[in-house]
C-alpha cells in the first residue's frame, strides 16, 4: 500500500523521535561515567530533551551542504559509548558528517575512523581530582553559575560545587535561596530536583551538596571546616574588584585562587576565554573574567583582526537592564541610571572597548566605546562600526565568520545566524559568548558593520566556566580538532 504524504511525514517524525530517545541514555552514561560531553555542531546534547537532540541534528543543515540525520549519527554514538576515553568534549554531528560526506573515513570502518580521531582521548591514565568551587555571593551570576555546575556534577565532575556564601542568615533564607536557583523569570525552571537541608544549612540538588555559609566578609570565613581545600572561589558580588579588596578571599582557610566575574582593576589579568586564556599561570592567584561585554565582542573582533586587519573602529552596545538601575525613577549616584529601567532607553558608558585591548593588546587605542540601556531584562547587542585593514565584502566576511564559528579555536565563543526573523529572546540560553547576525552585515569596501548578540547572563557564564577550569587546570581537549 502506497503511504500518503501525510503518514510518510508521521513515519519520519517518529523514526528521528526513536533514535533520539536511544541517544539520551548513551549521552547521559558518556558523560556520568566516562565526562565525555557529546555535542552536534557546538550544539550541548547533555541533558537535553528528545526534542532538542532532534534539533541540534536539524541545524546542521544551516552550515553544510546536506542535512544530517539521526540515523546516521546514531551508529557513530553506539562505537563511542563502547570507547574507553578519558574526559573530553566530542563533536558527534562534525565527525558523523566528516565521515558520510566529506570522505573522512577513506575505506575506513566506522570503528578504525574514531579511534584515529578520538585518539588524544585514548589511554590517557588517572584524571585529576575535580577542584572545590565556592561561589561568593549568589546573584544572578552566581545562580546560572551553580546551574552549570550542578549541570556537570556526577562521578567525573571537572569542577565541584562544595558551597554558596552570602549574607544574610534570617529566618527562611535558605528557602529563599533555594527558590531563587529553582525559578528563574528569563532562564526557566531548574532542570532537577532541589531540596533544602535545614539541619546542615545545605542546598541538595541533582546529586550535588551545597554548604551555605553566612558571613559579611571574606576572613571569617574557615572552609576547612566543611571539608573544603585548596577551593576556587568564584566572586560574583562586584564588591572588590583590585587586589587588595580581592585578597581577602586568600586570607579564608582552605581558599587558594580567586576569580573575579567582573572587569578588574590595576594588573590583575582580564581573561576572554579563547582570546587569552593562555596567559592564566599556575601561580595566578586572582584573575578577572572580564565583562559580559568584552567576552561578547572580542572574539569576533580577534577573528577579524587576525584575518582583515581593524584600523579603528567604534562599538555600541544596546544592553539589557540589570541591577544597578532603578525599576521606578529615584536617586542614583550615576548619570541617568536613577530613571525608570523598564520605560527608558538610558545612554550610559562602557569600559568593554577599552578593555578589549587587555585582552587583545594590538588593539589598544583603536576603539571607543557607549551604551544603551533598554527595557528588557536579558540578551544585549553589540554594535561593531569598523575601518578594516583591506576591503572585503559581506559574502566574504560572512563565511569567514561562518567558518570561524565551526572550526575556529575560537568556535566556543563565536556562533553564526543566517536567519532573518532572529530576536532578542531567541537568543535566551546561548552558551557562546557572541552570535554573529549575518543578515544584518554592512559592508562598504573596508567599512564594516557587524551586529552581534549575547546573552549577557548564560553566555557570559559560560566564559566563566571556562576560566574556572583553566585556573583549576583541569582542561580537557574538544575533537575533532
Amino acid at each position: 500500500m502506497t503511504l500518503s504524504h501525510e503518514q510518510e511525514y508521521q513515519n519520519s517524525w517518529q523514526e528521528r523521535q526513536d533514535y533520539a530517545e536511544s541517544m539520551q541514555p548513551l549521552i547521559g552514561r558518556l558523560y556520568r561515567n566516562k565526562g565525555v560531553e557529546i555535542s552536534v555542531y557546538g550544539r550541548p546534547l547533555v541533558s537535553a530533551s528528545t526534542i532538542d537532540v532532534i534539533k541540534a541534528h536539524k541545524t546542521v543543515a544551516r552550515f553544510e551542504e546536506r542535512k544530517l540525520r539521526l540515523r546516521e549519527s546514531f551508529p557513530f554514538l553506539e562505537v563511542i559509548s563502547k570507547m574507553e576515553l578519558a574526559p573530553g568534549r566530542v563533536d558527534l554531528g562534525k565527525l558523523a558528517y566528516a565521515y558520510i560526506y566529506k570522505n573522512a573515513g577513506e575505506g575506513r570502518s566506522i570503528e578504525e575512523f574514531l579511534n584515529a580521531e578520538l585518539a588524544e582521548l585514548l589511554n590517557q591514565g588517572a584524571r585529576p581530582e575535580p577542584r572545590d568551587v565556592v561561589l561568593y555571593g549568589f546573584g544572578r551570576i552566581g545562580r546560572l553559575l551553580a546551574r552549570l555546575l550542578i549541570e556537570r556534577g556526577g562521578s567525573h565532575a571537572d569542577l565541584r560545587l562544595r558551597a554558596i556564601v552570602v549574607r544574610g542568615g534570617r529566618d527562611g533564607d535558605l528557602e529563599k535561596r533555594a527558590s531563587l536557583l529553582r525559578r528563574d523569570s528569563i532562564h526557566g525552571p531548574f532542570n532537577g530536583s532541589i531540596t533544602v537541608d535545614h539541619e546542615k544549612g545545605a542546598i541538595k540538588a541533582n546529586g550535588n551538596y551545597i554548604q551555605v555559609i553566612y558571613a559579611n566578609s571574606p576572613e571569617e570565613v574557615d572552609y576547612t571546616k566543611y571539608g573544603i581545600e585548596n577551593a576556587l572561589i568564584v566572586d560574583n558580588t562586584g564588591v572588590w574588584k583590585d587586589e587588595d579588596g580581592l585578597g581577602k578571599h586568600l586570607k579564608s582557610i582552605g581558599a587558594s585562587k580567586v576569580l573575579l566575574t567582573a572587569p578588574a582593576k590595576g594588573d590583575i589579568k582580564n581573561i576572554v576565554y579563547g582570546v587569552n586564556n593562555s596567559d592564566i599561570q599556575s601561580e595566578d592567584k586572582i584573575v578577572s573574567a572580564a565583562s559580559c561585554t568584552t567576552n561578547a565582542i572580542t572574539p569576533v573582533l580577534k577573528a577579524l583582526n587576525d584575518k582583515f586587519g581593524i584600523k579603528n573602529g567604534h562599538v555600541e552596545t544596546v544592553h539589557s537592564y540589570t541591577n544597578d538601575q532603578n525599576l521606578i525613577d529615584n536617586y542614583h549616584k550615576a548619570e541617568r541610571r536613577g530613571r525608570s529601567a523598564a520605560l527608558n532607553m538610558v545612554i550610559t558608558s562602557t569600559g568593554a572597548a577599552k578593555a578589549v585591548a587587555k585582552a587583545l593588546p594590538e588593539l589598544a587605542g583603536k576603539l571607543t566605546g557607549n551604551a544603551i540601556r533598554v527595557p528588557t531584562p536579558n540578551v544585549s547587542m553589540a554594535i561593531l562600526n569598523l575601518n578594516l585593514g583591506k576591503e572585503t565584502t559581506a559574502e566574504e566576511l560572512n563565511e569567514f565568520l561562518r567558518e570561524s564559528s565551526l572550526y575556529s579555536e575560537l568556535r566556543d565563543q563565536i556562533d553564526y545566524t543566517a536567519s532573518t526573523e532572529i530576536v532578542s529572546t531567541d537568543l535566551v540560553g546561548s552558551r557562546y559568548a557572541g552570535v554573529v547576525d549575518s543578515k544584518a552585515t554592512i559592508v562598504d569596501g573596508d567599512r564594516v558593520v557587524l551586529y552581534v548578540w549575547y546573552d549577557n547572563e548564560f553566555g557570559y557564564s559560560c566564559q566563566v566556566v571556562r576560566v574556572m577550569q583553566d585556573m583549576a587546570e583541569v582542561k580537557f581537549p574538544s575533537l575533532p580538532r
